[in-house]
């Protein structure tokens, strides 16, 4: 497909499994769960939206490795919350997809503005980009500690859009999650939804202005 004209002023990118590999937490999650690495990424989701919704937040690793240890008693396994935090440390050594760090240069020198927004902490997210070697790529990084809710609030998407002085249907998120996709929709920005393994957008909302299989091919149509 030929380039787009409209060109975002803003670029948001989701941070794991968009542009980080997830699988050296994977397999940290499946020596205790086998074959649970995705039930304990939902569950872990879901408590988190829960308690957006309920008015309460703590830290992602604190939920993770809650999430974790409730996963594990349901299999018989117990285990401390010293052993939970271990088994999700891995999350903070993550590499980058193969296609991430070129294409994100490739967008970056073309001109447009580069801002990370995660569900990682903000010391966790510095962490990641920092070991992934990306954070040199990024004109901005923010947490949802920066406002107190997780994806997909729309507080979140329209917190990072203000403090970047862009409308929000200026900006564009891109990631590989459809819930996450859909909330930046329904906050009112545009989206790049990334088919990163079996990910796919969520039918039930308004469909990204985009598909792509990787960020190289998002480069190719924002024509940088």
């Amino acid at each position: 497909m030929p380039p787009t004209t409209d060109r975002p002023a803003l670029l948001l990118f989701d941070i794991n499994e968009t542009l980080l590999d997830l699988a050296p937490l994977r397999a940290s999650i499946e020596r205790i769960l086998p074959g649970g690495a995705e039930l304990w990424f939902t569950t872990l989701l879901q408590h988190a939206t829960a308690m957006s919704l309920a008015g309460r937040f703590a830290p992602l690793p604190e939920i993770g490795a809650a999430a974790l240890r409730m996963l594990a008693e349901g299999r018989g396994v117990k285990l401390s919350p010293q052993q939970a935090q271990m088994a999700i440390a891995p999350i903070a050594r993550l590499p980058a997809h193969p296609d991430v760090a070129a294409a994100l240069a490739r967008l970056r020198a073309a001109g447009f503005r580069l801002a990370a927004l995660s569900n990682s902490t903000t010391a966790g997210l510095r962490a990641q980009l920092a070991h992934a070697g990306l954070a040199p790529l990024f004109d901005a990084q923010f947490s949802v500690q920066d406002f107190g809710v997780y994806k997909p609030h729309p507080a979140v998407y329209l917190g990072a859009t203000a403090r970047m002085r862009v409308a929000p249907g200026q900006a564009m998120l891109v990631a590989a999650h459809g819930w996450d996709v859909a909330g930046a929709g329904w906050a009112g920005l545009r989206s790049a939804f990334v088919c990163r393994g079996d990910k796919r957008p969520f039918p039930l909302a308004e469909q990204p202005g985009m598909v792509v299989r990787d960020l190289s091919e998002l480069a190719d149509r924002l024509g940088a």
